[in-house]
């Protein structure tokens, strides 16, 4: 018989350890393949954790391609909104500026025609109307032309890179469009209130419908700033008349004489003479002057910085590469050059088609269908010293 004394003490082997782990590990094994998850859920598990070892799947992988993983169904969610929600921006557009041109046809033209001299309604009758005839034509162009795509069939085209969602060669300045779910060339952005992309074959019409809309949208407003003033002076107006008491008090012998009938201390006055046309007319100038001005400010503020762009022979989305690119090559101490850059001049040239001088009114103070000057594909990056045409 072995006797322990006092001061001995149980020694653990790391071995007998490690045995009595696995024998735990075998038998929850064992009972886990009894009670198998059933195949869903076992799938959906497989795919989670197929997406989290996505996001370090090789050393390419650095933020921008974890931050696009783990928001990918944010970016599905907006996209697949934005294309159901293209019609109601399309079918609001027509509504509002449909609603402006009954207000100044019914309302303000023939406030003009009585009240103004006959050079100035000769002005107004025709800058309103080719105002309104480009609105219209740049507009419908801007939403039908298609913008432009990559061949989808094998070419000898030159392409700088794969698209990842399309698996087909890009060619330069192509970009992929989630909404449209297709390859755009020289892709500027997706507009919702056209509800199509902007890109190579209609990038023209949309800088002109933005342009003379903000330009018609200002007129609206500097034309109609004294309407407006009358307009909400009168139901400024209109609205003190309703809050007074209308009346004469009736005070000395008048009660008693028996000038008003019992209870009564006030001696009752017409009411005013406005009637409900009057205060139609005046909400429906004050409304039309509240949008136009509105739309001017916001609308000549994204003119404005796409004209910028296009002085400098970028879209919006090259805006964001190109100054990527030049903090990139700063750090190395070298300077980055658009290619596609011209000078603001010959930018200004490329973009609106002018060939010859007679092109500056035929192409662009009137509406013109021509298309651009090179096909999207293939493009010159030569850097050009002289006009690249003589205007």
């Amino acid at each position: 018989m072995v006797q322990f004394g006092p001061r001995c003490r149980m020694r653990w082997c790391p071995s007998s350890v490690l045995h009595l782990l696995r024998c735990v590990w075998s038998r929850y094994c064992t009972r886990r393949g009894k009670s198998r998850l059933p195949l869903w859920i076992r799938e959906s598990w497989a795919y989670i954790l197929l997406l989290v070892r996505s996001l370090c799947f090789n050393s390419l992988t650095d933020s921008d391609v974890v931050f696009d993983s783990v928001f990918e169904p944010v970016f599905w969610t907006v996209d697949y909104v934005t294309r159901w929600f293209g019609k109601v921006f399309v079918c609001l557009v027509v509504v509002l500026t449909s609603s402006i041109l009954a207000i100044v046809y019914l309302i303000l033209l023939p406030m003009v025609i009585d009240t103004y001299s006959p050079a100035w309604i000769a002005w107004h009758l025709t800058y309103g109307h080719w105002n309104l005839v480009m609105i219209v034509f740049h507009y419908y162009k801007s939403a039908k032309t298609p913008p432009g795509c990559p061949p989808t069939v094998k070419n000898d085209s030159p392409f700088v890179a794969v698209c990842k969602k399309c698996i087909m060669p890009k060619p330069a300045r192509t970009h992929h469009c989630g909404i449209c779910n297709r390859c755009i060339l020289k892709m500027d952005h997706h507009c919702p209130w056209l509800n199509n992309c902007v890109g190579h074959f209609n990038h023209r019409y949309f800088f002109s419908f933005c342009l003379v809309m903000a330009m018609g949208c200002v007129y609206c407003s500097i034309s109609g700033r004294y309407l407006f003033l009358d307009a909400y002076n009168a139901i400024e107006r209109f609205k003190h008349l309703d809050m007074d008491k209308h009346g004469i008090p009736v005070t000395g012998m008048g009660p008693l004489i028996g000038l008003l009938p019992p209870g009564q201390t006030h001696y009752q006055t017409p009411a005013p003479h406005y009637t409900f046309k009057e205060k139609f007319i005046n909400k429906c100038i004050i409304y039309m002057w509240v949008l136009t001005s509105t739309t001017a400010v916001f609308l000549g503020a994204l003119t404005f910085w796409h004209a910028v762009l296009i002085s400098r022979g970028e879209t919006s989305i090259e805006k964001h590469i190109n100054s990527k690119e030049t903090k990139r090559l700063a750090k190395r101490g070298r300077a980055y050059k658009n290619p596609f850059n011209y000078g603001r001049l010959n930018n200004w040239k490329v973009f609106l088609g002018v060939e010859k001088r007679s092109h500056w009114v035929t192409r662009v103070l009137l509406p013109s269908g021509h298309l651009p000057l090179c096909d999207g594909l293939t493009w010159d990056t030569l850097p050009f010293k002289k006009d690249m045409m003589p205007v």
